[in-house]
């Protein structure tokens, strides 16, 4: 055979190989315990069992740069509450419904649960639902609160959706709330993206905040509670055209700078407050909904959450999935929702 023929042969046969994402580039495996996918980009795992909700702690790999997430998990999920104080009734409330305010943990905006258990400790046990597409896999889970503020019921329905697309460093979710209750300004409270676990900056260099800019590690050195500085109120600061936290990471051994890994609400209207505050971790609390809702409606809020290498790379992604709040999911494919 010529050279040449042989040349032509190998370029159609790499040519051939680089055809569309299918469900054979990735791989799911299940246990009792958790749920593992893996794909030529990630690998990540949803755990059935413990510490439950979004991507389980340092399971989110990114393998183009070999870094983790190095905090408590993604998308992880608590309570349902409201603004408002629980002082008249906190005798009444359940184990771990008061609301204690004015400390490290909650600053001083008067807020109250409508329902509980927070989710992510307290559940315990959920049953994620595998949904397998041609070109990516994706995990349901529900939880039906089973707590209640006196005067509210229980039963309202938390839904997770997390996609991950073949081909991507990213995956895309959302959380909803089926109501029960009625309120004029119920949200939920979630970690976006997650908590960021460190000793004096060793695991990152600095964060973004889309609605405050860059902040160096050394701003979180020291404990200060959530409504000290930088955080975010709906009814206070303006509206950022684009609704992104980010922290690039930093090897704690090496010292090596590693990428960006960032958490985006895709529509910035539904965040009703978020924090980023320094309680032992760096806390990224965000809650979203806050406004009146009835019994038999809902409320959602979709999301990206993954590894970029620039802040010009998170605002190219975002610009492409602006604007939604919902996901729908099934076999056949999955879709955004505004």
């Amino acid at each position: 055979m010529s050279r040449t023929r042989l040349t032509i042969l190998l370029t159609c046969c790499v040519i051939g190989s680089m055809g569309p994402a299918t469900a054979a580039d990735y791989q799911v495996t299940e246990t009792d315990t958790e749920i593992k996918i893996v794909t030529p980009q990630l690998e990540a795992a949803v755990r059935k069992k413990g510490y439950v909700s979004g991507v389980a702690s340092k399971s989110f790999l990114d393998k183009k740069t070999g870094f983790r997430d190095p905090g408590f998990g993604l998308d992880i999920v608590d309570f349902i509450l409201e603004p408002g104080s629980d002082k008249a009734y906190q005798e009444k409330l359940a184990r771990g419904l008061v609301y204690h305010t004015g400390d490290l943990y909650h600053g001083k905006r008067q807020k109250r649960f409508i329902e509980g258990p927070q989710i992510c400790t307290q559940a315990r046990q959920l049953q994620p639902v595998v949904i397998r597409g041609k070109d990516f896999v994706a995990v349901k889970q529900q939880y039906k609160y089973h707590k209640a503020a006196p005067g509210k019921k229980i039963g309202s329905v938390w839904t997770q959706f997390l996609v991950f697309p073949i081909g991507k460093r990213y995956f895309v979710s959302m959380d909803r709330i089926d109501a029960v209750n009625q309120s004029d300004a119920m949200f939920l409270r979630i970690d976006m993206p997650g908590h960021l676990k460190h000793k004096r900056g060793d695991t990152f260099t600095q964060i973004y905040l889309s609605y405050y800019g860059t902040l160096p590690a050394s701003e979180f050195f020291e404990d200060f509670p959530p409504d000290a500085k930088f955080n975010y109120r709906r009814d206070t600061n303006k509206m950022p055209e684009r609704f992104i936290r980010a922290y690039q990471l930093r090897d704690a051994e090496s010292g090596k700078t590693g990428p960006w890994l960032a958490g985006m609400t895709l529509e910035p209207s539904v965040v009703h407050e978020a924090w980023c505050h320094q309680r032992g971790y760096v806390c990224f609390i965000e809650e979203f909904g806050g406004r009146p809702i009835r019994p038999g409606q809902s409320f959602r809020a979709a999301f990206v959450v993954g590894y970029f290498d620039s802040i010009d790379e998170m605002n190219r992604v975002y610009d492409q999935y602006k604007g939604h709040t919902g996901l729908k999911v099934t076999p056949e494919g999955w879709k955004l929702l505004k």
